[in-house]
């Protein structure tokens, strides 16, 4: 049977969405093997090159929520072209970076355009499809994004062994023209036949606040910040976020309406979302450090060792519904962030005595444990919303994700400098500051398991989430 002109149209989109999902989160995974490598070729610790993640994660959380109206405003083939050509522009400029704070300022252009290329795809998808073919479409368009954490890790590692670390970001640079090029002919241009007015001023309040925490965090990393600046950044950054809600409460159209919080699952897994990710947001970040400077990995061998984590992710998906259907969302989570926490813990444990059967098997449990933590998360927060507040639901949901992926980092890695300084000459027994650093990590993430106490002891229907 012939293919239509639609249906085919349809499917081309849909590679075109995928390949730029693809893109976007291999590139948040492939940099974690080479900060090593990045760090001796600019003269720079490795301990403190976390700002380089923390710049692309939160310049994707300070823009996604105002990817939808950006959209709406210029049309969807604008705005996803315009996120093709600053992502491969931020990608030129990491390349060829001459110093830390150039590559921190690139890697913040890359996450801008990074922050578009899923909302943007996503909204052109369920403009484009049916509703009742949007959920396949969708599955589609996120199996890349599964493989691309799959590849990152790997790949960057190969990159920096064989080539230089320039390399994780130049190959970008053709996959993004070849994009712009289908963009052109292949992405709708859809609009909003009403625009609602954007609330500038909140988003600025909500902008300036997550920044200013996460700057002060990143600061407490032995990074020239003075103690003074810090205490300054985590004020205003609290008053921001104060003024936000103040405003938010008697705003006619506030950028997140202070009735999401009403619904108890959703205010309860935002919450959890943010403080139990702040663990987990940084072992991509820890691991590779620790097998690389610890250990002696070379960047390819902590690559590889990787892939039992993506692989743990991908099989245990297929249990998580039915598990949480039997046990319930409040038991599951509960239960299951304190595992998270004492498994971020354990690799306080990781060392060369170790054998390689248990490092790989430890690696594999912590990815498997983290999937089913994250599936029944993103599910408990979204389920219960109203047509009326699912989309700007799921724009602060996508926020609040990246925003606790930047704190992780920035927490581990002020944890990481600070035990690094006290533990310069360590007694006799006395753990090492990777060490103390997961102990610490492990116990911010098992602390964090109070908050799904807060959900209905009842088990809840899970509705194929």
């Amino acid at each position: 049977m012939a293919i239509s002109t639609t249906e085919n149209s349809q499917r081309m989109l849909l590679w075109l969405v995928a390949v730029a999902f693809f893109m976007q989160t291999l590139d948040a995974t492939i940099v974690n093997t080479a900060l090593p490598a990045m760090a001796a070729s600019l003269g720079e610790s490795p301990l403190r090159m976390q700002s380089v993640i923390i710049a692309y994660t939160l310049a994707m959380a300070t823009l996604i929520p105002a990817s939808g109206w950006i959209a709406d405003r210029f049309g969807t083939r604008r705005v996803f072209l315009g996120a093709l050509i600053l992502f491969s522009l931020g990608s030129l400029l990491c390349a060829y970076a001459p110093s830390l704070s150039w590559l921190t300022a690139a890697r913040a252009l890359q996450g801008a355009g990074g922050a578009m290329l899923l909302p943007v795809g996503r909204l052109a998808v369920l403009r484009a499809f049916p509703r009742e073919k949007f959920m396949p479409a969708m599955t589609v368009v996120a199996i890349p994004g599964l493989i691309g954490p799959l590849l990152g890790p790997t790949l960057g590692g190969w990159l920096v062994e064989y080539a230089s670390w320039h390399w994780i970001f130049l190959i970008n640079i053709p996959i993004g023209a070849l994009g712009c090029m289908a963009t052109l002919s292949l992405m709708p241009d859809f609009r909003a036949e009403t625009r609602a007015r954007f609330d500038l001023a909140g988003y600025v309040l909500l902008a300036a606040s997550m920044v200013m925490i996460s700057l002060a965090l990143d600061g407490l990393a032995d990074r020239g910040m003075r103690q003074a600046v810090v205490v300054v950044l985590i004020v205003f950054g609290l008053a921001c976020l104060a003024a936000y809600w103040l405003r938010a409460s008697r705003h006619a159209a506030p950028l997140f309406p202070l009735a999401l919080f009403k619904v108890n699952s959703f205010s309860v897994g935002s919450l959890g979302n943010l403080f139990a990710r702040i663990g987990t947001g940084s072992m991509p970040f820890l691991i590779p450090l620790l097998l690389q400077v610890k250990l002696g990995y070379s960047a390819l061998h902590a690559g590889v060792m990787m892939i039992p984590v993506a692989i743990g992710g991908m099989l245990v998906k297929r249990f998580a519904t039915a598990l949480v259907r039997r046990a319930g969302y409040r038991n599951v989570l509960i239960g299951n962030t304190v595992l998270v926490g004492a498994c971020i813990a354990s690799f306080a444990l990781f060392s060369e005595s170790l054998p390689l059967w248990l490092r790989i098997a430890q690696l594999g449990l912590f990815g498997a444990i983290n999937s089913l933590q994250f599936s029944a998360m993103n599910a408990v927060t979204l389920k219960d919303l109203p047509p009326s507040l699912a989309s700007s639901g799921n724009s602060l949901h996508s926020m609040v994700q990246m925003l606790s992926m930047s704190l992780g980092v920035a927490v581990a890695g002020g944890l990481l400098a600070t035990f690094t300084g006290l533990l310069a000459q360590p007694q006799p027994g006395a753990p090492s500051a990777f060490q103390a650093t997961f102990l610490c990590m492990g116990v911010i993430t098992a602390a964090s398991a109070w908050i799904f106490w807060q959900l209905p002891a009842r088990r809840l229907n899970v509705r194929g989430e």
